[in-house]
């Protein structure tokens, strides 16, 4: 999600993620503190709100997981169709 857009509220990743507030904040203060990730606070109306933005190390951090797991599922699908 966060690599399609910008930034997303706090409360739809929470939502999409299926996480609580708590466990969200945890992983989210994570990231923040290894610079993956950016924690912009404002208002949308008269509601407070958080926005969550990947950073450029983020994104570059991610596309090396994406890789990583495709070849993984890659390796994984040509080990079971030689067991077959």
């Amino acid at each position: 999600m966060l690599a399609e857009i910008p930034e997303c509220a706090f409360s739809t990743l929470r939502t999409e993620l299926r996480l609580t507030d708590g466990n969200l904040n945890r992983h989210v203060q994570v990231l923040v503190d290894a610079g993956l990730v950016t924690l912009n606070k404002g208002y949308e109306g008269n509601r407070p709100r958080t926005w969550v933005g990947l950073t450029r190390d983020g994104r570059r951090a991610l596309r090396a997981e994406l890789s990583t797991l495709e070849q993984l599922t890659a390796r994984l699908k040509a080990a079971n169709l030689d067991d077959s």
